[in-house]
Protein backbone atom coordinates (compact mmCIF):
# COMPACT_ATOMS: atom_id res chain seq x y z
CA UNK A 1 0.00 0.00 0.00
CA UNK A 2 1.50 2.91 -1.27
CA UNK A 3 0.50 6.35 -0.13
CA UNK A 4 1.83 9.63 -2.42
CA UNK A 5 3.22 12.41 -0.68
CA UNK A 6 5.32 15.46 -0.79
CA UNK A 7 6.97 15.29 2.73
CA UNK A 8 6.88 13.24 5.92
CA UNK A 9 4.39 15.20 7.77
CA UNK A 10 1.86 15.06 4.68
CA UNK A 11 2.88 11.42 4.76
CA UNK A 12 2.02 11.10 8.46
CA UNK A 13 -0.90 13.26 7.93
CA UNK A 14 -2.27 10.48 5.55
CA UNK A 15 -2.11 7.43 7.72
CA UNK A 16 -4.77 6.05 10.00
CA UNK A 17 -5.15 8.59 12.90
CA UNK A 18 -4.29 5.55 15.46
CA UNK A 19 -0.99 5.54 14.12
CA UNK A 20 0.13 8.74 13.64
CA UNK A 21 1.53 9.10 17.21
CA UNK A 22 3.79 5.80 16.90
CA UNK A 23 4.64 6.28 13.75
CA UNK A 24 6.30 9.71 14.04
CA UNK A 25 7.65 8.68 17.36
CA UNK A 26 9.44 5.39 15.51
CA UNK A 27 10.40 7.97 12.73
CA UNK A 28 12.09 9.76 14.92
CA UNK A 29 13.89 7.35 17.11
CA UNK A 30 14.98 6.52 13.77
CA UNK A 31 15.92 10.12 12.14
CA UNK A 32 17.67 10.96 16.04
CA UNK A 33 19.65 7.82 15.66
CA UNK A 34 21.09 7.39 11.81
CA UNK A 35 24.65 8.45 11.40
CA UNK A 36 25.35 11.48 10.01
CA UNK A 37 25.44 11.91 5.90
CA UNK A 38 21.78 9.68 5.12
CA UNK A 39 19.29 11.83 3.75
CA UNK A 40 15.42 12.04 4.86
CA UNK A 41 13.46 11.00 1.51
CA UNK A 42 9.52 10.13 0.16
CA UNK A 43 10.33 8.00 -2.27
CA UNK A 44 8.36 4.20 -3.38
CA UNK A 45 5.59 5.14 -1.50
CA UNK A 46 6.99 5.68 2.18
CA UNK A 47 9.17 7.57 4.28
CA UNK A 48 12.95 6.66 4.51
CA UNK A 49 16.44 7.69 4.20
CA UNK A 50 18.97 7.60 1.28
CA UNK A 51 22.51 8.19 0.29
CA UNK A 52 22.79 11.02 -1.36
CA UNK A 53 23.57 11.55 -5.06
CA UNK A 54 26.15 13.89 -4.08
CA UNK A 55 27.82 11.33 -1.76
CA UNK A 56 27.14 8.15 -3.87
CA UNK A 57 26.75 9.36 -7.91
CA UNK A 58 26.18 5.78 -8.99
CA UNK A 59 23.05 6.04 -6.95
CA UNK A 60 20.36 2.77 -6.57
CA UNK A 61 21.39 0.35 -9.61
CA UNK A 62 17.52 -0.45 -10.36
CA UNK A 63 16.33 3.23 -10.73
CA UNK A 64 19.41 5.17 -11.96
CA UNK A 65 19.51 8.25 -11.08
CA UNK A 66 17.95 7.99 -7.76
CA UNK A 67 19.39 7.73 -4.73
CA UNK A 68 21.35 4.54 -3.20
CA UNK A 69 18.07 3.70 -0.79
CA UNK A 70 19.04 2.42 3.13
CA UNK A 71 15.64 2.31 5.41
CA UNK A 72 12.06 2.97 5.21
CA UNK A 73 9.25 2.96 6.94
CA UNK A 74 5.47 2.45 6.34
CA UNK A 75 2.23 1.95 7.38
CA UNK A 76 0.57 -0.77 5.39
CA UNK A 77 -3.25 -1.66 6.18
CA UNK A 78 -2.15 -4.11 8.83
CA UNK A 79 1.20 -3.03 10.16
CA UNK A 80 3.68 -0.52 10.21
CA UNK A 81 7.11 -2.19 8.00
CA UNK A 82 10.42 -0.91 8.91
CA UNK A 83 12.97 -1.63 5.54
CA UNK A 84 16.85 -1.77 6.90
CA UNK A 85 18.44 -2.70 3.75
CA UNK A 86 21.20 -3.17 5.88
CA UNK A 87 20.01 -6.09 8.11
CA UNK A 88 18.95 -8.02 4.24
CA UNK A 89 22.44 -7.47 3.16
CA UNK A 90 24.75 -8.11 6.07
CA UNK A 91 24.35 -11.53 7.80
CA UNK A 92 26.22 -10.02 10.83
CA UNK A 93 24.08 -7.22 11.57
CA UNK A 94 20.94 -10.09 10.99
CA UNK A 95 22.12 -12.29 13.41
CA UNK A 96 22.66 -9.92 15.99
CA UNK A 97 19.14 -7.93 14.97
CA UNK A 98 17.17 -11.43 15.59
CA UNK A 99 18.96 -12.42 18.69
CA UNK A 100 18.51 -8.81 20.18
CA UNK A 101 14.94 -9.03 19.59
CA UNK A 102 13.53 -10.85 22.20
CA UNK A 103 15.20 -8.87 24.65
CA UNK A 104 13.29 -5.98 23.98
CA UNK A 105 9.95 -7.10 23.00
CA UNK A 106 7.43 -9.71 24.55
CA UNK A 107 6.12 -10.78 20.55
CA UNK A 108 7.37 -12.83 18.38
CA UNK A 109 9.60 -11.35 15.80
CA UNK A 110 7.85 -11.08 12.41
CA UNK A 111 10.33 -10.43 9.87
CA UNK A 112 10.89 -10.74 6.28
CA UNK A 113 14.08 -10.21 3.90
CA UNK A 114 14.65 -6.89 5.11
CA UNK A 115 11.40 -6.05 6.20
CA UNK A 116 10.40 -5.33 10.10
CA UNK A 117 6.59 -5.50 10.38
CA UNK A 118 4.72 -4.27 13.55
CA UNK A 119 1.68 -5.19 13.96
CA UNK A 120 0.81 -4.07 17.68
CA UNK A 121 1.48 -1.06 18.19
CA UNK A 122 2.01 -0.78 21.75
CA UNK A 123 5.29 -3.13 21.87
CA UNK A 124 7.63 -1.76 19.55
CA UNK A 125 10.95 -2.15 20.28
CA UNK A 126 12.11 1.71 19.63
CA UNK A 127 15.64 0.89 22.11
CA UNK A 128 16.29 -1.98 19.43
CA UNK A 129 15.41 0.58 16.65
CA UNK A 130 17.69 3.29 17.68
CA UNK A 131 20.68 1.09 17.80
CA UNK A 132 20.19 -0.91 14.92
CA UNK A 133 19.84 2.80 13.38
CA UNK A 134 23.07 3.77 15.12
CA UNK A 135 24.28 0.52 13.44
CA UNK A 136 25.74 0.81 10.07
CA UNK A 137 27.31 4.29 8.51
CA UNK A 138 26.75 5.79 4.68
CA UNK A 139 30.24 4.27 4.21
CA UNK A 140 29.71 0.80 5.72
CA UNK A 141 26.56 0.44 3.50
CA UNK A 142 28.04 1.56 0.26
CA UNK A 143 30.50 -0.47 0.47
CA UNK A 144 28.19 -3.78 1.79
CA UNK A 145 26.18 -2.59 -1.12
CA UNK A 146 29.03 -2.54 -3.60
CA UNK A 147 30.18 -5.67 -2.50
CA UNK A 148 26.45 -7.62 -2.90
CA UNK A 149 26.52 -5.90 -6.67
CA UNK A 150 29.55 -7.06 -8.02
CA UNK A 151 28.53 -10.67 -7.65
Amino acid sequence: MQIPADSVADYISKIPEERQEVFKKLFDTINDNLPKGFQEAVSYGMVGWDVPLETYPAGYHCTPGLPLPFMGLASQKNFIALYHMGIYADPKLLEWFVAEYPKHSKRKLDMGKSCVRFKKMDDIPFELIAEVSQKMTVQDWISIYESQLKK
